[in-house]
């Protein structure tokens, strides 16, 4: 069945740049008509630095591309050995991958199994089998929707319809469709070929390399239990693991691997790579006690086993690494994946690092291409990386916007920065906007957090940021200090996630969960315990761990603080949520706590987010996740009466989604925005409704998100870090609806920024880079039908002049490329009014109009897809203005505020100075070049006036950047452009007979 794509994501690239004209989307919204909010794009900021990767896939006939698949992160694509990498999942296809495989006979198809294939704290589950037939272009959904993990794919290298597929299967709970399927038609059909209960799943496949009749398998007992404190290696090992063979293309099979580890001696994951030169050898990764567990060899084809290598180093963390691959043409040289990259050329007796750094880049998966051992292509905690000689070089993964975040934070600098933990790769703090025009490494940096902390920057000095648990990080110094209330022991409990967050009441007030609350005034200097433990004194066993618990004892496995709501309205009314589900409040800053959890709430529901009211102190809204009870419903709960009654809303939420975070809007009471485990979702109603705020988002995991000034900041779990700029059609939504023919939203204030002050020779387009919002006031509009006449938008200044018009009648002029001296992929694409029914969103670059020029060029400080041809119109000057929408007919006006740079301390007079001086300029432009038109058409001499024409631009050009914006400021003219400006006036007026 041809897999349901999301529309809004078929707009092309150049669509994703905020200040293009942006199409109304199709309806996402429950009620008829067209949205109310399509007209706007979240904007991808990084960082380029690449998360978690278990599937990776090559193909010898093309050498040059590679295939990438980050948990969570979707299938990507490079052309160019790693260079850059293509999303391929634009639709809605489940961006959570455990591997995927190009068919060696057709490098055309592909084939991905969804769900992450591990047994981690912080996987995502997936939907089955996806394919395409076209290298990525097109997917097709083939299958085994409850499957949840997919470990493993191996397709038969001469039947590109012949392939294998092994099934973890749920990861909490036991289900039946695990195990090992076969399929000979392409994915159509799936036939469950080796199975052994509910319990077992299939974690590896594959494939003799010279007869692919003979099909190896590993079945893996594993179940991951509810409580995950910060160990990764969390899941049980249960009965039921071990190798098994068939010789017959999977119809029968039988276990094998005498020498291998038993059940009884701690068995749990293995890892197998068998040597295409020689398919009698079999290498063997096994998870088990230091006795047992190692590198194991088979010369009989896999019949039986002895150890080779007992190397914590080699084997260890199993459950995570147990990837073995041997070099196409030499049986004794292969490759382990652990936290290094080893090579053995003794067949597994020594190893030596050959890629990897001490804090361990974690390996995960390896494809070496068959025709050519020097290319290999490794999936790693940070993404993938790729050499082509060996190992000597290898490929960056800071190419790679694929990170996984837990939460995430803004401060309240200008422009914001945004910080969060990256999984398997520490903490970055971004900013929202780069001088540079466009977001690189140049504008993010760690900031002393662990990999899976909270965030918590001081609100009364930007500059101190603290984290995890917990460190305190100064931005000027680059210094990070420990100041958290346990140095040594575990006298108390924390989770990989434990709470760090500021009092909105009392920005001097620091609250930090473990399993009881602390609180600091003097930044970590020292604690208080202001609560007792909020877990449950006895958590139970959850049914779903079924036999994996028979030896667990519940009162070994408590839980902790998972989430802290401070009160907005009150310094000493806090709310507390665990992860072994209660929910309590306090009233007296913790010298009480009352237990207000929803009584529909079982244990281990993780309350995964708990948020107060910012309009009053009864309402707090809980998002709560039941996914590590074999449960992906989603559960938010909102109460008015201080958590005496609890009402779960999720209307319109689907039920194969867990939710993980839920926002309150500051500023319109019922406007909420809520993230799950496949897309981000609004309600104007107080959550009685919810409606899909995707847009072109991916669909991947949404782990945090909040609300900043208009902006909303969402930190996903794979694909990065997006912004959602200026949700003022969110909160007009009422207006809107009830306005005809249209509506005229009232604009946000916008901020006179420069575009781009990196004055140099840009970055070249392959380097990767987040986008920077809009460079100008973002002025959104509704039409409630397709418009019978032209409609127009226009903005005023205080003087009543008009600084912007924009019909749709307009008809673009088309650049020539043969005109200009550099590629068009730089230009940023003329901007048009729709006229078709939906919300619609336009972006004033805050330039009056340009003056007419004789060549028009572009300024040497570039961003690609988004470089405006000067020269530009003078800048408009920070004050009211007045917008002006008309359809059919009808005129309504909005007022628009256009304030200055915050970090600019240029007087108002002196901008104005500058607007004066450059618009004087502007007019003797306008009226030299119309004289030379005039001119050419008698046939007359214009030497003196194009050299005068030249000069004025000249002038120009020094008060708004040489080349157009290559050297710009927002500042006062000097005494000689003013100067200049005036002889030059002068001398238009001579020649004009003026």
């Amino acid at each position: 069945m041809q897999a349901t794509r999301n529309p809004a994501i078929k707009l092309c690239s150049a669509l994703l740049l905020s200040t293009l004209t942006l199409l109304a989307l199709p309806v996402w919204a429950q009620h008829p008509g067209p949205d109310e909010q399509s007209g706007m794009q979240w904007r991808l900021i990084g960082p380029f630095r690449g998360g978690r990767t278990v599937g990776v896939s090559g193909t010898a006939m093309q050498p040059n591309v590679f295939y990438m698949a980050p948990n969570n992160g979707g299938v990507w694509k490079s052309e160019n050995y790693g260079v850059t990498w293509e999303p391929l999942f634009k639709g809605d296809e489940n961006n959570s991958v455990g591997d995927l495989e190009v068919a060696p006979s057709d490098p055309n198809v592909i084939y991905v199994g969804s769900g992450e294939g591990l047994l981690r704290p912080d996987l995502s589950t997936g939907d089955g089998m996806y394919k395409s037939t076209d290298a990525g272009k097109t997917w097709v959904h083939l299958g085994l929707r409850d499957s949840q993990q997919i470990a493993s794919v191996v397709v038969d290298p001469h039947d590109a319809n012949r392939l294998f597929v092994a099934v973890l299967g749920h990861p909490y709970g036991p289900n039946p469709e695990r195990g090992v399927f076969r399929s000979t038609d392409g994915g159509k059909s799936f036939e469950k070929v080796l199975y052994k209960n509910p319990n077992v799943g299939a974690v590896q496949v594959a494939l003799d390399p010279k007869n692919a009749q003979i099909v190896y398998a590993v079945l893996w007992a594993g179940r991951t239990p509810p409580w995950s404190m910060k160990s990764e290696n969390t899941s049980i090992n249960g009965p039921g693991s071990g190798v098994f063979k068939s010789t017959d293309g999977g119809n029968t099979w039988n276990q094998i691997g005498q020498g291998l580890p038993s059940v009884a001696q701690g068995l749990g994951r293995i890892g197998i790579g068998i040597a295409p030169s020689d398919p009698m050898r079999v290498y063997a990764q096994v998870q088990a006690p230091p006795d047992f567990g190692g590198t194991y060899l088979s010369d009989d084809a896999g019949q039986t086993f002895h150890r080779v290598n007992h190397e914590e180093r080699i084997y260890g963390r199993g459950a995570d690494f147990a990837e073995v691959a041997v070099a196409p043409d030499n049986p004794d040289e292969i490759y382990v994946a652990s936290t290094s990259f080893y090579r053995s050329m003794d067949a597994g007796k020594s190893f030596s690092a050959i890629k990897g750094a001490p804090g361990g880049d974690d390996y995960h998966r390896i494809w070496i291409n068959p025709s050519n051992p020097k290319i290999i292509l490794l999936g790693v905690d940070q993404g993938a990386t790729l050499t082509v000689d060996g190992g000597q070089t290898w490929s960056s993964w800071y190419n790679q916007p694929t990170a996984s975040s837990y939460h995430i934070i803004t401060d309240n600098v200008f422009p914001y920065r945004v910080y969060s933990s990256q999984q398997d790769s520490g903490s970055v703090g971004s900013s929202s906007r780069s001088n540079d025009g466009q977001i690189t490494l140049r504008d993010w940096h760690p900031v002393g957090a662990g990999e899976h902390a909270y965030v918590a920057p001081d609100p009364l000095d930007p500059n101190i940021v603290y984290g995890g648990d917990v460190t305190r990080y100064d931005w000027v110094t680059g210094q990070s200090q420990f100041v958290g209330p346990q140095v040594v022991g575990d006298q108390y409990r924390t989770n990989r996630t434990a709470p760090l967050l500021f009092s909105p009441a009392d920005p001097h007030l620091l609250y930090y969960g473990m399993n009881v609350l602390f609180k600091t005034t003097n930044g970590g200097q020292s604690w208080q315990k202001i609560s007792p433990d909020l877990s449950r004194s006895n958590p139970g066993l959850p049914s779903t761990l079924g036999v994996f618990g028979s030896h667990e004892n519940p009162l070994h496995h408590r839980g902790v603080i998972y989430s802290i709501g401070p009160s907005f309205k009150n310094v000493d009314t806090i709310w507390v949520g665990t992860d072994d589900g209660l929910i309590w409040i306090t009233r007296d800053a913790g010298k009480h706590w009352a237990n207000v959890t929803p009584k529909a709430m079982t244990p281990w529901s993780k309350v995964s987010m708990l948020v107060a009211s910012h309009f009053d102190d009864q309402t707090a809204y809980a998002a709560v996740n039941r996914f590590r009870l074999d449960d992906l419903k989603p559960y938010i709960y909102r109460t008015h009466d201080g958590g005496k009654t609890w009402k779960l809303i999720v209307n319109g939420l689907p039920d194969n989604a867990s939710a993980n975070v839920v926002r309150e809007d500051p500023e319109q009471k019922g406007l909420l925005i809520a993230g799950t485990e496949r897309a981000v979702w609004y309600s104007t109603d107080d959550g009685d409704h919810w409606q899909s705020l995707q847009l072109n988002l991916p669909q991947t995991s949404m782990r945090d998100l909040v609300i900043h000034d208009n902006d909303v900041v969402l930190g996903t779990h794979g694909r990065s870090f997006w912004i959602l700029d200026d949700i003022t059609p969110l909160r007009q939504i009422a207006a809107a609806e009830a306005a005809d023919p249209g509506y005229l939203y009232k604009p946000a204030a916008a901020y006179q920024v420069l575009r781009n002050t990196y004055t140099d020779t840009q970055m070249p387009k392959e380097t990767p880079a987040g986008q920077n919002p809009p460079d100008g006031a973002i002025l959104d509009y509704y039409l409630k039908a397709d418009t019978r006449g032209p409609v127009t938008l226009e903005v005023y200044d205080a003087a009543g002049r008009l600084a912007f018009h924009l019909s749709s009648a307009d008809q673009p002029k088309p650049v020539d490329p043969g005109t200009l001296n550099f590629p068009t992929y730089w230009l940023r694409p003329p901007l048009a009014l729709p006229s078709n029914a939906g919300m619609h969103r336009i972006v004033w670059d805050l330039n009056y109009p340009a003056p007419k020029s004789l060549r028009r060029s572009a300024p040497i400080s570039v961003i690609l897809h988004d470089t405006p041809l000067g020269p530009p119109g003078p800048s408009a000057v920070p004050g009211e203005y007045t917008v002006k929408l008309t359809v059919d007919g009808k005129t309504q006006t909005q007022p628009l505020t256009l304030r200055m740079d915050p970090r600019v301390d240029t007087p108002i007079a002196g901008l104005a100075q500058q607007f004066d001086v450059a618009t004087q300029l502007v007019d003797d432009m306008n009226r030299t070049f119309d004289a030379l038109q005039e001119a050419k058409a008698k046939g007359s001499k214009v030497d003196a006036l194009r050299k005068l024409n030249s000069a004025l631009g000249a002038a120009y050009s020094s008060i708004y950047g040489g080349q157009y914006g290559a050297v710009s400021a927002l500042a006062p003219p000097t005494t000689q452009q003013m100067s200049t400006a005036a002889d030059l006036h002068r001398q238009v007026l001579a020649a004009l007979g003026h």
